[in-house]
């Protein structure tokens, strides 16, 4: 069989595929068997996409057409069935969300219209795959997958710690496996219908998957999302419309409508969807409230899928906004999302808010190097999401893990679990480390946004700079609490079974992303770029790879170091400069005599969190506002 021929059946494959585990999850009430069904559905679908990334030939487009029109028909029913649903849920609405029910009837019109009522052009080949699309699917193959292996354990500990809650695990990994098939579609649609009808299935998952519980909260949330996400939705049914009706040239091909020239309104509606999908500001709030979500929720948000499916579109649209003033201000929403968000996070002692503003200040990262759109600039974008994918990911799951053997997600309570959990604390030094340390791969990445912000963009050069500051005191912070030994720590249980798979393969992953990224440049993203700019990247030169190499050599120094300690090192009490009053007490100013604690700064005064988000969530909404107009 030809390769072309077969990576069209790898991508068969993925669109389809997990739709049967998800239907057969769906029936299965087993625990066995759905751990078993799970694992076999996770490896085949991770199988499937590193294979389709090998049989892809290099630096090629592959462009997949379908002859019959009853796939066209069955999105369209689709759609409908979709719509319809989610109506049909606004029925639980508050009176504060009543305006989602009529975005998405408004929406649902739109297309309606387009769809029965004009006579649209055709699409030869609705499916495609080129380099990006195939890294963008090996990250939700695999750690989508790996999400997926690590979800029965948790759940079935979730489910013993909260017995008050509503058993929903059939529904819930259903709604996994129906979440990687709609990131799949994302990712390979080339037929801007079908495009839109996987983007609602992403919406529609989140939906459903944010509200699990059950809770008064989590139904706010979910419904929050559920309405920020119909607004992009809206927006992405009006780029159709203009698209498809457009009486110079139209298209429903989003190649065409992302290319270089082409026109500017839909393209900069589609970027406004990618915005509000990918938590930029002004609609980060909806992902701030999923994190009441279980974590396997948090970490496919945040890591492999939804929030990816934004940043995603928003990146392959670069070549279309490139050079325009929609582009820049689409850069500077990205660059003020950046920013505003690192400075949130430092006031953050709560684990997974502190993750959900690193992921919105990181996606605002991406966003900005989209707007620009320099060969250099989309380079550094792809390598974010990748590291991004694999970090934040384990970092999630992590998390999960430790507050079911901690019983908190604060930060605080973190303290010395490098002795009291060494594996679990080893998994979340690897994964903080992944995300702001020299030489692994998102520093390397902000190195290579800042070299090309500095030549093309002085002001979100700036913006990176100030943003990346905050960056390094909130991971440092973190990072010291867990290697911190309290006296008399001992080592307990640690992570076992699935969680331990998913952790342990997350761990090499993002450690070998490190060491083996100019590989995964060399195969995914310089073909790429070379595809949209007819000409070579040449930033891993000879000269920047051996930097790299010896910041790797330096790196591994400290950790060889603890191998020549002794097995049972002596242990004093702490040092408080003289003022010990015996045991972990010292004497103040004023003669009083106090406990020792050890706390991080969180700077809440200084970097007062409503001011913040008022003023950088107004400042977006103009240039959001303004990226629109001027298109």
């Amino acid at each position: 069989m030809e390769t072309p021929l077969k990576a069209q059946h790898l991508v068969i494959f993925l669109l389809l595929f997990p739709l049967g585990p998800a239907l057969l999850l769906a029936a299965v009430r087993g625990a066995g068997f759905r751990r078993l069904l799970v694992g076999a559905g996770a490896a085949a679908t991770a199988a499937a996409s590193v294979a389709l990334a090998a049989v892809l030939p290099s630096g090629e487009t592959l462009w997949i057409a379908f002859a019959s029109p009853f796939a066209d028909q069955a999105v369209i029913v689709g759609e409908i069935v979709v719509t319809l649903f989610l109506l049909a849920a606004c029925r639980r609405i508050r009176r504060r969300e009543a305006w989602i029910p009529v975005v998405i009837a408004a929406q649902g019109l739109l297309l309606g219209w387009a769809e029965f009522g004009r006579d649209l052009p055709p699409v030869a080949t609705p499916l495609y795959v080129d380099p990006f699309s195939a890294l963008m699917a090996a990250i939700i193959g695999i750690v989508g997958g790996l999400i997926a292996l690590y979800s029965p354990g948790y759940m079935a500990d979730h489910h013993r710690r909260h017995p008050e809650e509503k058993d929903r695990r059939r529904g819930f990994f259903f709604l996994i496996f129906l979440f990687l098939s709609a990131m799949f579609g994302v990712v390979f649609a080339n037929h801007l219908l079908w495009l839109y009808f996987f983007w609602e299935i992403t919406t529609l998952c989140s939906f459903l998957m944010i509200g699990y519980t059950g809770t008064e909260e989590a139904t706010r949330n979910a419904f929050r999302a559920l309405g920020m996400n119909a607004l992009g939705g809206l927006a992405f049914a009006l780029a159709i419309v203009l698209a498809g009706t457009s009486s110079s040239a139209p298209t429903l091909e989003f190649a065409r409508v992302a290319a270089p020239g082409a026109a500017l309104l839909p393209a900069a509606l589609l970027a406004f969807a990618g915005l509000t999908k990918s938590a930029q500001l002004p609609f980060s709030s909806w992902l701030l409230g999923a994190m009441v979500a279980p974590t396997p929720v948090s970490a496919l948000l945040h890591s492999s899928t939804m929030v990816k499916a934004g940043v995603f579109v928003v990146v392959k649209l670069a070549p279309a906004l490139h050079g325009t003033r929609t582009g820049f201000l689409l850069a500077l929403v990205g660059g003020t999302t950046f920013l505003a968000a690192a400075l949130l996070a430092v006031t953050q002692s709560h684990a997974k808010r502190v993750l959900a503003w690193s992921t919105v200040s990181n996606l605002g990262l991406i966003v900005a190097c989209a707007g620009v759109g320099t060969p250099e600039t989309l380079w550094a974008a792809a390598m974010l999401i990748l590291f991004h994918a694999v970090a934040k990911a384990l970092l999630f799951l992590g998390v999960g893990a430790i507050e079911h053997r901690v019983g908190s997600r604060d930060i605080e309570d973190m303290g010395g679990l490098i002795a009291t959990r060494p594996r679990l604390a080893i998994a979340m030094i690897v994964g903080i480390l992944g995300m702001f340390l020299a030489p692994f791969g998102m520093l390397i990445s902000k190195w290579a946004c800042l070299k090309a912000l500095a030549d093309h963009n002085l002001l979100l050069a700036v913006l990176l700079a100030f943003g990346s500051g905050p960056t390094l005191f909130f991971w440092t912070k973190w990072l010291g609490k867990l290697i911190s030994v309290p006296s008399g720590a001992r080592a307990s249980d640690d992570v076992v079974g699935d969680e331990r798979l998913a952790l342990s393969v997350l761990v090499l992953l993002t450690a070998g992303a490190c060491g083996l990224f100019p590989l995964a440049a060399a195969w995914f993203v310089d073909p790429w770029i070379l595809g949209l700019f007819g000409a070579p990247l040449a930033l891993l030169t000879r000269s920047n790879l051996l930097i790299m190499a010896a910041m790797l050599g330096m790196l591994v120094i400290l950790p060889a170091i603890s191998f020549l300690q002794p097995r049972e090192p002596r242990r004093v009490p702490p040092y408080l400069a003289g003022a010990n009053a015996g045991g972990d007490a010292f004497t103040g100013a004023l003669g009083a005599t106090h406990a020792v604690s050890l706390r991080n700064y969180y700077l809440a005064d200084f970097f007062e969190e409503n001011a913040i988000v008022r003023t950088a969530t107004g400042l977006a909404l103009l240039l959001t506002v303004g990226m629109l107009a001027l298109a």
